[in-house]
């Protein structure tokens, strides 16, 4: 089964991610090195290379489902950023840990942010298990960020959100660069945020539909 994962871990790079236009030599080899099947639950193993965001958390009364980003899209996010061996990054919405291990091959040490307890112990346990030493998990509101290690190099945002709030953009260090999914469905675009200066400034860079992270919804009667 391991062989078989080996397999489809190459296909995936091969099939999904080069043809997407993703050309970082790193991020290629922290792909194909990471084996994201290992962060994905139960019977959903099976469908760890697919093609398309992948549920790995039901909806229930505690929250909205929760998603896996696609291989493609992700690794389009991440070469977005820049990702640099000396970059502290916090990873917002970390999930089961799979965008946490392979980003902590690229950078220096990630922060990786989750808001659902036990999402949260999965990616300590399964980062321990790979031996992601320069990855530290903690639990809040993803919407809040993680004030106490800022400033951040980079700031991912592990789906799509309706704003990006201040208090996350705040957060970035001077040169910093925060990539996010901007917008729903088919009208999502990824955006990246630099600060220079000071001042924070965006632009859009491709269409991206994927799934939603809680807690950026915008409210009813919110001011632009």
């Amino acid at each position: 089964m391991d062989a078989d994962f080996s397999v489809q871990r190459a296909r995936m790079v091969d099939g999904q991610i080069r043809t997407r236009d993703v050309t970082n030599r790193p991020l290629l080899d922290a792909v194909r090195e990471i084996p994201r099947e290992a962060f994905v639950p139960g019977r959903r193993r099976s469908l760890a290379y697919i093609d398309e965001d992948l549920e790995i958390l039901s909806a229930s009364e505690q929250g909205p489902a929760r998603y896996l980003m696609e291989p493609a899209q992700f690794c389009r996010l991440v070469q977005l950023a820049g990702v640099k061996p000396s970059d502290l990054v916090l990873d917002i919405g970390c999930a089961t840990g799979y965008s946490s291990a392979v980003l902590s091959r690229l950078a220096s040490f990630v922060v990786a942010l989750e808001c659902d307890p036990t999402l949260a112990e999965m990616a300590s346990s399964t980062l321990a298990d790979l031996d992601c030493v320069n990855v530290s998990v903690v639990t809040g509101p993803l919407e809040k960020g993680h004030a106490s290690e800022a400033p951040y190099d980079v700031i991912l945002l592990g789906g799509a959100v309706d704003y990006v709030p201040e208090a996350i953009l705040d957060q970035l260090g001077e040169g910093g660069r925060l990539v996010a999914i901007v917008g729903r469905g088919n009208a999502a675009r990824a955006h990246l945020f630099v600060r220079e200066g000071g001042v924070v400034s965006s632009r859009e860079e491709f269409n991206a539909a994927v799934m939603p992270l809680p807690g950026f919804e915008r409210q009813k009667g919110f001011v632009f």
